[in-house]
């Protein structure tokens, strides 16, 4: 059974984007994204929302095959675009990338279903369609890379009306100050229906 992962960036005090929506805070330096594409490449199926595929549809671009790209960023454009990626939207009406699909709404089984046929792992991408598999028990890692910053507000990196369990798997410290953290899932409770 392939493994669901939920990597992001945050700020020291826990949000992937400021107040104003910004995360120009987390540019990643050339050791950072060198690591990431090393975690990317068992990655076979991305799933989005669609504000993270907004923001994601740039590796499908000429743009993000400019020479002025890094090697790492370079490197990363293959990855991503030699995956297949599900969007999940109501507001879209259609994706213009390849190997993507849309799908207006979230679904836990269909997600199981994904994860008990496919032959490489998938990787959940943006905080709210996190939320909803953190919620629905579907995601077994979360990988956190922590920028040191504070930004004071924002959208957090996880869901606040959840309680998720986790188990240290691996940190690792950049030279920029950036702590990547993975851990592995043990358990999430989402709030119940109010007592009666």
């Amino acid at each position: 059974m392939a493994r669901l992962h939920y990597t992001t960036i945050a700020s020291l005090d826990g949000y992937v984007v400021d107040a104003a929506g910004s995360f120009d805070w987390a540019a990643p330096s050339e050791e950072v994204h060198a690591f990431v594409n090393d975690r990317e490449r068992t990655i076979g199926t991305y799933l989005y929302g669609r504000r993270m595929y907004e923001v994601m549809r740039y590796w499908a671009t000429d743009d993000a095959d400019s020479d002025a790209q890094s090697k790492a960023a370079t490197d990363y454009r293959r990855i991503w675009q030699a995956a297949d990626k599900v969007v999940v939207s109501t507001t879209l009406d259609s994706v213009d990338t390849p190997r993507t699909e849309l799908v207006a709404t979230f679904d836990a089984d269909a997600i199981r279903h994904r994860k008990a046929t496919a032959a490489a792992d998938l990787s959940i991408g943006g905080p709210t369609l996190a939320a909803e598999a953190l919620r629905a028990g579907l995601v077994d890692e979360v990988g956190l890379f922590l920028h040191p910053v504070a930004v004071g507000g924002g959208t957090p990196a996880l869901p606040r009306d959840t309680r998720v369990d986790l188990r240290l798997l691996e940190q690792h410290t950049f030279a920029d100050g950036v702590v990547f953290l993975r851990y592995a899932v043990e358990s999430a409770d989402a709030p119940g229906p109010p007592a009666s």
